[in-house]
């Protein structure tokens, strides 16, 4: 005799009160079995839709950390000035920002020391002559036993320092650069200074600038010709 044939033989000894009490326990334990797995699956809901919730927050904050990064990243890139040089003859050099949102105001160039050259203004059209130091640098390379011609593009150092505006603001940059040059003689005219392009070499302080522009000189130049320290 099986365990199910007793209990029904129980339930039929204790009669009909019996029977309706015990089916009246199990409906109610299969109900608290039902709520018990409805609470599961709520609480799995729930969590559920706490992780998407973050997800999506998540997502949104590296989306904005991007974006922002990306416009820290834009905006130093429009204040950085960097020049290029175009070449309109042998004797100059125009002068101009990388960046078209960039607009040059003004500039002072600035020359090594030893030359003994005033560090020269422009207003409205930044630009680099051979005349403002020619002579300076001929008799320089003359008096420190330098070759007539020069083999190749020479260096010389400048410090330029640039005001200008991106989107109205204004801006000073002061760097320091190389100047490419040739020099070739000539039977009745003497020697002739050529500009041949421009080379970015850091970026300096105001401070800072003449006495960086003299040292960077100073490694370009013969030990004859250093300026003392």
């Amino acid at each position: 005799m099986t365990d199910e044939t007793s209990r029904s033989d129980a339930l039929e000894e204790q009669g009909p009160s019996a029977k309706s009490e015990a089916r009246a326990l199990e409906a109610a334990a299969i109900r608290r079995r039902w709520i018990t797995l409805g609470e599961v699956l709520a609480v799995v809901a729930a969590v559920i839709s706490g992780l998407t919730l973050w997800n999506s927050w998540s997502e949104r904050a590296d989306n904005e950390a991007a974006k922002n990064a990306e416009a820290s990243r834009s905006s130093l890139r429009a204040t950085r000035l960097v020049l290029t040089a175009t070449a309109t003859n042998d004797r100059k050099l125009i002068l101009r920002p990388s960046s078209p949102d960039q607009s040059i105001q003004s500039q002072s160039v600035a020359f090594p020391s030893s030359l003994g050259v005033t560090p020269t203004q422009t207003t409205g059209e930044p630009r680099l002559e051979a005349a403002w130091f020619a002579n300076a640098l001929k008799k320089f390379r003359s008096e420190a036993g330098l070759p007539d011609d020069s083999h190749g593009d020479e260096r010389m150092p400048v410090a330029i320092t640039t005001r200008y505006l991106v989107e109205g603001e204004p801006h000073e940059d002061v760097t320091i650069y190389d100047v490419g040059y040739s020099v070739a003689g000539r039977l009745l005219s003497g020697h002739t200074v050529t500009l041949r392009g421009l080379s970015l070499v850091s970026r300096v302080k105001n401070d800072d600038a003449q006495k960086l522009l003299d040292a960077r000189w100073a490694k370009l130049t013969p030990p004859s010709k250093r300026s003392p320290s």
